[in-house]
């Protein structure tokens, strides 16, 4: 296992190293230039911001240049927020958006879980019939369709929770419960699935034949293979999550790392976009290796080494 982790560490490097390489070319390709109000802007102004920002360089000067900077750690400046460290700004923004990911895929997977294993024991009954029901809501319906009417019900209506802005603990429950409605259908729908199938596999009519009881087939056999197939769905789906809904941001006025990207995007700030595009990248690698191990815990007869499952 020791070797097989170090062995991805090294890879994720590698695929750090290419995405930051592709990143940085594509974003040469874009239109425009980083400078608001460009026309308003005399030759010699334009010149001293090349100067100060290096594009002024060569494109083979400035991938050097970064890329050295990437290696000590350095992502450059933003164009846009008065010269800031890019990494201050994501270390800034990404508070709120990684609350908002963890409580919603916290919640989102544990209810879904209990509303899948529901479905499963109680197959064709009005328990199964009503965790379906949330399941397919949760998948067909936005998630900022849920949060403007929470927003009106409970927020405006009911006069429960705040409707906007992010000022403690309770800012947060709205939007966690907007956005955990997508993986609860998730989960829902796979754990019931996985776990039917279960159900009906030789070894559980066995351990039924045995006296084994309701609860035990659930816990003891069936809900570990349920999980494996689960855990591959939701570890990518914990990364949009986690590095934040532009949507359910600016629906409740949200300072997270979606908004900051998305307005980064608009405006050309390289830096910026490929800061957030890398830890985006990293997030999604950690998340994959983390999986990966999962497997090998839930399942002992998964065994990694040498980057292959046996």
């Amino acid at each position: 296992m020791v070797k097989y982790i170090a062995q991805r560490l090294i890879y994720m490097v590698i695929t750090l190293f290419l995405i930051a390489s592709f990143t940085f070319f594509l974003m040469q390709l874009l239109p425009g230039t980083p400078y608001n109000n460009q026309d308003k802007l005399s030759d010699a102004q334009i010149e001293i911001m090349n100067e100060k920002y290096g594009l002024n360089k060569s494109v083979p000067e400035q991938y050097a240049l970064y890329i050295g900077g990437l290696v000590q750690g350095d992502l450059g400046v933003s164009f846009q927020f008065d010269n800031r460290d890019v990494s201050d700004l994501i270390a800034n923004r990404i508070g709120p958006s990684a609350i908002l990911g963890f409580q919603a895929m916290f919640f989102g997977t544990i209810i879904g879980i209990v509303l899948g294993i529901l479905g499963a024991l109680f197959q064709n009954t009005w328990i199964d019939y009503g965790s379906t029901f949330i399941a397919v809501l949760g998948k067909s319906i936005p998630s900022f369709v849920f949060a403007a009417l929470l927003q009106y019900w409970i927020g405006v209506k009911a006069g429960w929770l705040p409707v906007a802005f992010w000022r403690g603990p309770e800012y947060s429950i709205l939007p966690t419960i907007a956005l955990a409605m997508f993986p609860i259908s998730i989960a829902a729908r796979f754990m019931r699935t996985e776990l039917i199938e279960v159900f009906n596999s030789d070894y559980i009519m066995l351990a039924r034949a045995k006296g084994a009881s309701t609860f035990e087939i659930s816990v003891k056999h069936a809900l570990r293979n349920a999980l494996i197939p689960l855990i591959t769905v939701l570890g990518p789906l914990a990364i949009g999550l986690i590095t934040g809904s532009l949507v359910i941001e600016k629906i409740f006025s949200i300072p997270g790392l979606g908004e900051q990207f998305v307005k980064s995007i608009q405006v050309n700030d390289y830096p910026i976009i490929m800061g957030t595009t890398l830890l985006f990248s990293f997030l999604l690698i950690v998340i994959i290796l983390v999986v990966d191990i999962l497997y090998g815990i839930i399942d002992p007869r998964i065994r990694l080494a040498g980057g292959k499952k046996k």
